[in-house]
């Protein structure tokens, strides 16, 4: 089986290569194209992937290649992990919001749709060709705005491309532990958008233990989401939210850490992982050895401006060691093995929420088989959260309309319309400032 990444110069990239390396099974990849735009980048992967694979028997063969219709000819499974505009993108994302004193991050607020602006038309771009070069693909999306781009490359390949997230994922996990069971034990009763979901219940032999952890201030006080949430807002709410609803419930706080900071999230990776590719691209270097001392940093300090505004402490151990990758392989399992399991995924809505209409990709629990994700039907979320996820996907849909029109008046409706952007002459110079510093915005008129 032949698997496509796309962004496959991407730093992640060695955890699924690693997560594959252990999968022995029949019908299991054996073949891994890498596609990034960056040669110099490409190289690097390659190398960290070549010392993985040492001494493993039938390690899947990679390749690498700038050639995008190349990577997707003949493959069986995408995975699109894209960054346009890279991290010198994200960096101006964070540092034009914070200037406004908006949320520039990335996936939330104005920097989400200054990057699902950019983001969008190449996702597009890329879901025709998969529609056009390998039509029996499935393409599994890691590129965020994850539910935002996984809703624009929907609209040309259907139900064949299905976003994930680790964030409900590690929630469920971290939920599972502090109540003594297995996660496989628990049903996550999870549903919203991408990083902007609830967990409503969790059910262990038919019942519902999320009574039990939210009267407990010990064990909500043992997490990470009970430390950076606090007790008794986490009680009021009578659920248990997606870590990223931080930015929504702690606005203020979130901005006046964000603008505290030396630099931003994005500034510090960027000069991490400028580090890192010039380290691996040095034949002399163990590329293995410095990828894990650089990912081992990148994940102790992910929301540490949250978890420092909340007085949350450092991440737990258990919670360091990533795990989008595992969702991903589990899901292409499901669908390749017919090996039916379920999962909290980005998929197209069909009933399974409401309001919300057919086509809007939510995150929900989905019985995934050869058939693809299928979503599990949701009880209806409460007032204040129906009223959140409706605003932020009305923003994500005048996003999709001004990719697909160029509309610069759309794409400043974009902004001004989502929750966490506060006023129209606040997204008047959000829109200035983001065309002027990013070439991916010139579409825009």
């Amino acid at each position: 089986m032949r698997l496509t990444i796309l962004g496959g110069g991407g730093f992640r990239v060695p955890l699924v290569y690693g997560a594959l390396l252990g999968d022995r099974a029949e019908g299991r990849v054996t073949r891994v194209v890498l596609h990034d735009p960056d040669a110099g980048r490409l190289r690097a992967i390659t190398r960290v992937l070549a010392e993985q694979a040492d001494g493993v028997p039938d390690a899947p063969q990679v390749t690498a290649t700038t050639d995008l219709d190349e990577a997707l000819r003949g493959a069986d499974f995408v995975f699109s992990a894209l960054r346009v505009g890279g991290l010198e993108g994200r960096a101006h994302d964070e540092r034009i919001a914070l200037a406004e004193g908006v949320l520039g991050q990335e996936t939330v607020g104005a920097g989400g749709i200054a990057y699902g602006l950019r983001t969008v038309p190449v996702a597009v771009d890329i879901a025709r060709r998969v529609a056009r070069l390998a039509p029996d693909a499935w393409v599994i999306n890691f590129t965020n705005p994850a539910g935002l781009v996984t809703e624009a490359m929907s609209r040309h390949l259907g139900d064949r491309v299905i976003g994930i997230c680790d964030s409900p994922v590690g929630l469920g996990r971290r939920i599972a532990r502090v109540l003594g069971v297995r996660p496989e034990e628990a049903w996550i009763d999870y549903a919203g958008l991408n990083h902007l979901g609830w967990v409503r219940s969790v059910r262990v032999a038919g019942r519902d233990e999320l009574p039990r952890l939210l009267a407990d201030p010990a064990l909500l006080g043992s997490f990470e989401e009970g430390r950076l949430f606090g007790a008794d807002w986490l009680r009021s709410l009578g659920a248990i939210p997606n870590e990223y609803l931080h930015y929504y419930y702690f606005t203020r706080e979130a901005v006046r850490s964000a603008r505290r900071a030396e630099r931003t999230r994005g500034a510090f990776l960027l000069d991490q992982q400028a580090r890192f590719y010039a380290g691996a691209g040095d034949p002399g270097v163990p590329a293995l050895e410095l990828w894990n001392r650089t990912r081992a940093e990148r994940e102790a300090t992910y929301m540490a401006e949250n978890r420092e505004t909340a007085g949350a402490g450092d991440r737990e151990e258990e919670d360091l060691s990533g795990g989008y990758e595992k969702v991903a392989l589990a899901l292409m399992r499901a669908i390749a093995r017919d090996e039916r399991t379920t999962l909290i995924l980005n998929v197209r809505n069909r009933g399974a929420l409401a309001p919300l209409d057919a086509e809007a990709v939510v995150e929900v629990p989905c019985r995934v088989d050869a058939g693809g994700a299928h979503p599990v039907p949701a009880d209806p979320l409460p007032d204040h959260a129906t009223g959140l996820v409706c605003a932020v996907k009305a923003a994500e849909r005048e996003v999709l309309a001004a990719a697909g029109s160029g509309s610069r008046a759309t794409a400043l409706k974009a902004f001004a319309l989502h929750p966490l952007v506060d006023s129209v002459n606040v997204a008047r110079r959000l829109v200035d400032g983001y065309i002027a510093v990013h070439p991916g915005l010139s579409y825009l008129t």
